[in-house]
Protein backbone atom coordinates (compact mmCIF):
# COMPACT_ATOMS: atom_id res chain seq x y z
CA UNK A 1 0.00 0.00 0.00
CA UNK A 2 2.39 2.59 1.11
CA UNK A 3 4.72 1.93 -2.14
CA UNK A 4 1.17 3.62 -4.09
CA UNK A 5 1.22 6.45 -1.85
CA UNK A 6 4.70 7.53 -1.50
CA UNK A 7 4.58 8.04 -4.84
CA UNK A 8 1.59 9.74 -5.85
CA UNK A 9 0.86 14.02 -5.92
CA UNK A 10 -1.80 15.75 -4.60
CA UNK A 11 -3.96 15.14 -7.21
CA UNK A 12 -3.44 11.90 -7.73
CA UNK A 13 -4.42 11.38 -4.34
CA UNK A 14 -7.18 12.81 -3.94
CA UNK A 15 -8.48 11.38 -7.45
CA UNK A 16 -8.09 8.10 -6.14
CA UNK A 17 -9.79 8.79 -3.03
CA UNK A 18 -12.64 9.74 -4.37
CA UNK A 19 -12.93 6.70 -6.77
CA UNK A 20 -11.71 4.59 -4.09
CA UNK A 21 -14.81 5.00 -2.12
CA UNK A 22 -18.11 4.14 -4.41
CA UNK A 23 -16.36 1.25 -6.91
CA UNK A 24 -15.42 -0.12 -3.40
CA UNK A 25 -18.12 1.00 -0.97
CA UNK A 26 -15.37 1.63 1.03
CA UNK A 27 -13.93 4.71 2.37
CA UNK A 28 -10.02 4.30 1.89
CA UNK A 29 -8.89 6.26 5.14
CA UNK A 30 -11.31 4.02 7.71
CA UNK A 31 -9.35 1.02 5.70
CA UNK A 32 -6.37 2.01 6.30
CA UNK A 33 -7.20 2.86 10.74
CA UNK A 34 -8.89 -0.18 10.67
CA UNK A 35 -6.20 -2.54 8.80
CA UNK A 36 -3.03 -0.79 10.08
CA UNK A 37 -1.70 0.29 13.38
CA UNK A 38 0.65 2.83 15.30
CA UNK A 39 3.03 4.95 13.93
CA UNK A 40 2.69 3.13 9.91
CA UNK A 41 -0.80 3.85 10.38
CA UNK A 42 -0.67 7.73 11.34
CA UNK A 43 1.85 7.98 8.68
CA UNK A 44 -0.27 6.72 5.93
CA UNK A 45 -3.03 8.34 7.61
CA UNK A 46 -1.18 11.53 6.56
CA UNK A 47 -0.33 10.61 3.49
CA UNK A 48 -3.69 9.63 2.37
CA UNK A 49 -4.62 13.18 3.17
CA UNK A 50 -2.55 14.30 0.37
CA UNK A 51 -2.09 17.73 2.13
CA UNK A 52 1.64 17.97 1.23
CA UNK A 53 2.93 21.66 0.53
CA UNK A 54 4.48 22.42 -2.82
CA UNK A 55 6.77 24.45 -4.12
CA UNK A 56 7.27 26.27 -0.84
CA UNK A 57 10.77 26.36 0.51
CA UNK A 58 12.44 27.87 3.55
CA UNK A 59 16.17 27.58 4.27
CA UNK A 60 15.98 28.71 7.64
CA UNK A 61 12.93 26.35 8.10
CA UNK A 62 15.00 23.91 6.57
CA UNK A 63 17.82 23.82 8.82
CA UNK A 64 14.88 23.76 12.22
CA UNK A 65 13.20 20.79 10.48
CA UNK A 66 16.63 19.05 10.01
CA UNK A 67 17.19 19.00 13.43
CA UNK A 68 14.11 18.06 14.57
CA UNK A 69 14.57 14.87 12.24
CA UNK A 70 18.24 14.66 14.00
CA UNK A 71 16.67 14.31 17.52
CA UNK A 72 13.89 11.86 15.97
CA UNK A 73 16.02 9.29 15.18
CA UNK A 74 18.54 9.98 18.58
CA UNK A 75 15.31 9.83 20.90
CA UNK A 76 13.01 7.48 19.04
CA UNK A 77 10.15 8.51 21.55
CA UNK A 78 6.28 8.77 20.08
CA UNK A 79 6.23 12.38 19.96
CA UNK A 80 9.95 12.53 17.86
CA UNK A 81 8.33 9.82 15.84
CA UNK A 82 5.19 12.08 15.34
CA UNK A 83 7.32 15.25 14.28
CA UNK A 84 9.29 13.20 11.79
CA UNK A 85 6.67 11.54 9.56
CA UNK A 86 4.38 15.18 10.04
CA UNK A 87 7.53 16.51 7.93
CA UNK A 88 8.42 14.03 5.63
CA UNK A 89 4.29 13.93 5.13
CA UNK A 90 3.41 17.59 4.75
CA UNK A 91 6.84 19.71 3.31
CA UNK A 92 6.89 20.33 -0.06
CA UNK A 93 9.77 18.60 -2.40
CA UNK A 94 11.82 21.63 -2.77
CA UNK A 95 12.02 21.87 1.15
CA UNK A 96 12.14 18.46 2.00
CA UNK A 97 15.86 18.57 -0.75
CA UNK A 98 17.29 21.32 1.96
CA UNK A 99 16.10 19.44 4.96
CA UNK A 100 18.05 16.49 3.68
CA UNK A 101 21.35 18.37 3.00
CA UNK A 102 20.95 20.14 6.25
CA UNK A 103 20.44 16.73 7.93
CA UNK A 104 23.87 15.47 6.24
CA UNK A 105 25.00 18.67 7.55
CA UNK A 106 24.14 18.19 10.74
CA UNK A 107 24.64 14.95 11.65
CA UNK A 108 27.58 13.64 9.06
CA UNK A 109 25.45 11.17 8.12
CA UNK A 110 22.51 10.30 5.06
CA UNK A 111 19.60 10.63 6.40
CA UNK A 112 18.25 7.14 4.76
CA UNK A 113 21.21 5.28 6.92
CA UNK A 114 20.16 7.07 10.23
CA UNK A 115 16.22 6.26 10.05
CA UNK A 116 17.90 2.49 8.87
CA UNK A 117 19.64 2.57 11.95
CA UNK A 118 17.31 3.70 14.53
CA UNK A 119 14.13 2.14 13.40
CA UNK A 120 12.70 -0.94 12.20
CA UNK A 121 9.92 -2.64 10.71
CA UNK A 122 6.99 -1.06 8.70
CA UNK A 123 7.24 2.62 9.68
CA UNK A 124 11.04 1.77 8.86
CA UNK A 125 10.22 1.30 5.18
CA UNK A 126 7.30 3.41 4.89
CA UNK A 127 9.83 6.37 5.80
CA UNK A 128 12.80 5.36 3.77
CA UNK A 129 10.45 4.77 1.16
CA UNK A 130 9.18 8.37 0.90
CA UNK A 131 13.01 10.03 1.75
CA UNK A 132 13.55 8.14 -1.65
CA UNK A 133 10.81 9.26 -3.28
CA UNK A 134 11.04 12.55 -2.91
CA UNK A 135 14.74 12.75 -3.56
CA UNK A 136 14.15 11.15 -7.31
CA UNK A 137 10.97 9.52 -8.19
CA UNK A 138 12.36 7.14 -11.08
CA UNK A 139 15.22 6.12 -9.28
CA UNK A 140 12.55 5.01 -6.38
CA UNK A 141 10.79 2.99 -9.08
CA UNK A 142 13.86 1.30 -10.79
CA UNK A 143 14.56 0.08 -7.50
CA UNK A 144 11.52 -1.38 -6.96
CA UNK A 145 11.60 -2.84 -10.47
CA UNK A 146 14.51 -4.51 -9.89
CA UNK A 147 14.02 -5.85 -6.85
CA UNK A 148 10.77 -7.21 -7.85
CA UNK A 149 12.32 -8.52 -11.16
CA UNK A 150 15.70 -10.04 -9.13
CA UNK A 151 14.95 -10.48 -5.70
CA UNK A 152 11.37 -11.25 -5.28
CA UNK A 153 11.66 -14.44 -8.16
CA UNK A 154 9.29 -11.91 -10.52
CA UNK A 155 6.82 -10.23 -8.21
CA UNK A 156 4.30 -9.91 -10.84
CA UNK A 157 1.98 -7.65 -9.06
CA UNK A 158 4.37 -5.40 -8.34
CA UNK A 159 6.06 -5.03 -12.00
CA UNK A 160 2.36 -4.85 -13.63
CA UNK A 161 1.18 -2.15 -11.33
CA UNK A 162 4.50 0.16 -11.54
CA UNK A 163 4.21 -0.17 -15.17
CA UNK A 164 0.84 0.51 -15.60
CA UNK A 165 0.36 3.75 -12.74
CA UNK A 166 3.79 5.27 -14.30
CA UNK A 167 3.31 4.51 -17.90
CA UNK A 168 1.88 7.94 -19.03
CA UNK A 169 3.97 9.74 -16.28
CA UNK A 170 7.11 8.89 -16.30
CA UNK A 171 8.07 5.34 -17.46
CA UNK A 172 10.84 6.46 -19.66
CA UNK A 173 12.80 8.13 -17.16
CA UNK A 174 12.18 4.89 -14.71
CA UNK A 175 13.53 2.97 -18.07
CA UNK A 176 16.84 5.04 -17.82
CA UNK A 177 17.47 5.08 -14.10
CA UNK A 178 17.06 1.69 -14.31
CA UNK A 179 19.60 1.02 -17.14
CA UNK A 180 22.42 3.34 -15.20
CA UNK A 181 21.88 1.93 -12.00
CA UNK A 182 22.03 -2.04 -12.93
CA UNK A 183 23.68 -2.10 -16.11
CA UNK A 184 20.63 -3.56 -17.94
CA UNK A 185 17.42 -2.38 -20.00
CA UNK A 186 14.60 -2.71 -18.38
CA UNK A 187 13.27 -4.21 -21.50
CA UNK A 188 15.83 -6.62 -21.16
CA UNK A 189 15.42 -7.67 -18.18
CA UNK A 190 11.27 -8.42 -18.67
CA UNK A 191 12.24 -10.14 -22.09
CA UNK A 192 14.58 -12.24 -20.03
CA UNK A 193 12.59 -13.01 -17.08
CA UNK A 194 8.94 -13.33 -18.54
CA UNK A 195 7.75 -15.22 -21.80
CA UNK A 196 4.42 -15.96 -23.65
CA UNK A 197 2.11 -13.23 -24.14
CA UNK A 198 2.52 -11.63 -20.49
CA UNK A 199 6.37 -10.64 -22.15
CA UNK A 200 4.64 -9.32 -25.18
CA UNK A 201 2.41 -7.23 -23.14
CA UNK A 202 4.56 -5.43 -20.86
CA UNK A 203 7.36 -5.24 -23.65
CA UNK A 204 4.76 -3.50 -25.38
CA UNK A 205 3.81 -0.65 -22.12
CA UNK A 206 7.75 -0.72 -21.43
CA UNK A 207 8.54 -0.30 -24.35
CA UNK A 208 12.25 0.26 -25.59
CA UNK A 209 14.39 0.56 -28.65
CA UNK A 210 16.02 -2.88 -30.12
CA UNK A 211 19.85 -1.88 -29.00
CA UNK A 212 18.14 -2.14 -25.43
CA UNK A 213 18.19 -5.80 -25.50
Amino acid sequence: LFKIFVGSTNYIFNTFVVVCTPEYNNDLQQDIYSETSGHFRDTLMNLAQGTREEGYADPAMAAQDAMVLWEACQQKTGEHKNMMQMILCNKSYQQLWMVFQEFQNISGQDIVDAINECYDGYFQELLVATVLCVRDKPSYFAYRLYNAIHEYGFHNKTIIRILIARSEIDLMNIRRRYKERYGKSLFHDIKHFASGHYETALLAICAGDAEDY
